[in-house]
């Protein structure tokens, strides 16, 4: 194993790896942590272990979420759409517009966006390009609201700082919840509101523990765990 650097071990010895701290404290670590050796602004993610067991299709856990604090970054928003909504897409803010001409070039490879958004009348077109998007979750869905009619809502979601969720293989949801740049208050305003729409989302069929370990972590940062049970959640 790869000894870690001089600057990286000082940051490592702040704080108790194994430790499980409450969530404001376990944010000030992780910000302060990355800090001691981040060469960029860094993006803060989370990751949250479910208690379900992902290969039921009643224990999935899929959605969507507007952080109130934005991710930080310009969102490059592509809608598949046309006549009055391509209008409605592109006054709303989006980056790309089109139909069959945009289904052709990601077929061809290019993919020089971030998020994509389908007028229900075109999923039958854009559903070809499943593998391409699927694996890449940029894939329009109606459960994330990513398929719709409002597309001018959708854009103005996405452009505002709109996180997807879905939990993995190992029943693990990874997120973004901001930059290291910024406030510590702002990020926990993102990360509340994330943890309070996965507990919305938990399914009746989940049984135990449901938010079994939350891990935060900069880009190139080691993971702070936190205390799941220092979360309040608001009834």
């Amino acid at each position: 194993m790869k000894k870690p650097s001089k600057r990286r071990a000082a940051s490592l010895a702040l704080y108790e790896r194994s430790r499980r701290y409450p969530l404001p404290e376990a944010m000030n670590l992780a910000v302060t942590v990355s800090k001691k050796f981040a060469k960029f602004d860094e993006t803060v993610d989370i990751a949250v272990r479910l208690g379900v067991n992902p290969k039921h299709s009643d224990q999935m856990v899929r959605g969507a979420v507007v952080l109130p604090a934005g991710l930080g970054k310009q969102v490059r928003v592509l809608v598949f759409a046309k006549g009055d909504k391509e209008k409605e897409a592109r006054e709303a803010g989006a980056d790309i517009v089109g139909a069959e001409d945009l289904i052709e070039k990601i077929n061809g490879g290019w993919l020089e966006f971030d998020t994509a958004i389908a007028v229900p009348q075109l999923m039958g077109q854009v559903g070809k390009l499943g593998k391409v998007l699927g694996k890449r979750g940029l894939m329009p869905n109606p459960k994330t609201g990513t398929v719709t009619n409002d597309v001018a809502a959708a854009v103005r979601a996405a452009k505002a700082g709109k996180v997807e969720y879905r939990v993995d293989k190992a029943g693990i949801v990874h997120a973004p919840i901001g930059k290291m740049s910024f406030p510590v208050e702002r990020l926990m305003e993102n990360a509340m509101t994330l943890l309070e729409a996965l507990q919305r989302a938990r399914p009746s069929s989940a049984k135990g523990t449901y938010m079994q370990t939350i891990t935060l972590s900069t880009t190139h940062g080691p993971g702070v765990r936190v205390d799941p049970s220092s979360i309040v959640f608001a009834k």
